[in-house]
């Protein structure tokens, strides 16, 4: 019986309330040739009382540093929401370091890059207008990405919006050192159909550049149609891929050689939202919500010759995942989240900023 088969008995029979599995220090199995994931100290490191989410992790200047955002509204796009930034420098103790919005925009879904001497906060943001904005006013056409950037971690910029993003989404970026690549979501073409608001098969993927992460042109097309939010890696041998969320139980795994013209894309038998991937010793760590008959979860998986090993759930359910990470070393690392799986004094759900220390076995 291998590692894999006894894992997810083990998850079959908790469901059922015939064993328990024990957190924060909790050992998720990967394949006989794989790594197993060990988790520990599962800390909540930010809750207010407001709905916190979709959170990302860097270490810069000697200090680790976390996004996310917080909105007293929830979930949906409101202009009452605002990017809030903490440090640390042991990982343990964090500090709110900065905090910013867009007037009349939806700020969400902070991306941290290190680039051109600074430190870059990329946020994609929807136009609402005063207060929260109802779903049928959605409007893809009108997003626009924004950045705020500092030198040294104690003086930012304000908000600026980024030249070329204007009707896209901005979501995860990347640099190779000399240029910046960036997440575009947007509807083919620009139309107006309002079919396309929800419409997944008019949406597409796009491939930004900038060599001053200000300034952005388009470079290719990395999804055709249902494009969504993609986390980006850079191989040593200059070789990117874009692993991308999908509507219904899918995801695709796209890849490309430099100049980033071209993609070879496949489909994953599973879906993944708010993708993390990242490169961890050996190894490519993917995380990201998944669906289950108990409810989305935050997942963890290797990722290994275009395939996904499940290795486990970072304690998490309801409005949950949009993990960050940072490695510590080949053998340890920092994973970032947020969850509504624990409650308050009162009673009633909460939504949180979580970290973990994850460990390979």
């Amino acid at each position: 019986m291998n590692c894999l088969f006894l894992f997810r008995m083990l998850v079959a029979l908790a469901c059922l309330g015939a064993v328990s599995l024990v957190q924060p220090a909790e050992r998720c199995f990967a394949g006989d040739s794989l790594p197993e994931i060990r988790v520990e100290n599962v800390r909540r490191v930010f809750d207010n009382g407001e709905h916190n989410a979709f959170t990302d992790m860097i270490h810069w200047n000697d200090k680790y540093w976390l996004a996310f955002r917080t909105c007293p509204d929830g979930h949906m796009v409101s202009s009452t929401a605002s990017v809030i930034v903490l440090n640390s420098d042991d990982a343990m103790k964090w500090d709110t370091v900065h905090q910013f919005s867009v007037p009349l925009r939806d700020t969400r879904d902070p991306h941290f890059l290190a680039f051109d001497g600074k430190l870059f906060v990329y946020t994609g943001t929807w136009y609402s207008g005063e207060g929260k904005l109802d779903r049928e006013a959605y409007d893809i056409n009108k997003h626009l990405g924004y950045a705020v950037w500092t030198e040294d971690g104690k003086t930012w910029s304000t908000p600026h919006h980024l030249e070329g993003t204007y009707g896209s989404y901005i979501w995860r970026v990347v640099s190779d050192g000399d240029t910046a690549y960036l997440c575009g979501r947007r509807k083919r073409g620009y139309t107006e159909s309002e079919s396309g608001v929800g419409g997944a098969s008019i949406l597409e993927g796009a491939l930004l550049e900038s060599r001053d992460g200000l300034n952005w042109t388009f470079r290719s097309l990395f999804q055709t149609e249902q494009g969504n939010e993609t986390a980006f890696q850079i191989l040593p041998d200059g070789t990117m891929l874009a692993l991308s969320r999908e509507r219904g139980e899918r995801a695709q795994l796209a890849r490309s050689q430099p100049p980033y013209l071209s993609w070879e894309r496949s489909k994953l038998p599973l879906y993944i939202g708010g993708p993390l991937l990242a490169e961890w010793g050996d190894q490519t760590l993917v995380a990201g919500r998944k669906n289950t008959s108990a409810g989305p979860k935050t997942a963890l998986y290797w990722l290994v010759d275009d395939e996904l090993e499940h290795v486990g759930d970072l304690p998490s359910g309801g409005d949950n995942s949009y993990p960050g990470f940072v490695a510590f070393d080949d053998q340890h690392g920092l994973i970032s989240w947020y969850s509504s799986h624990e409650k308050d004094e009162s009673g009633n759900p909460i939504t949180a900023i979580y970290v973990a220390d994850i460990y390979k076995e």
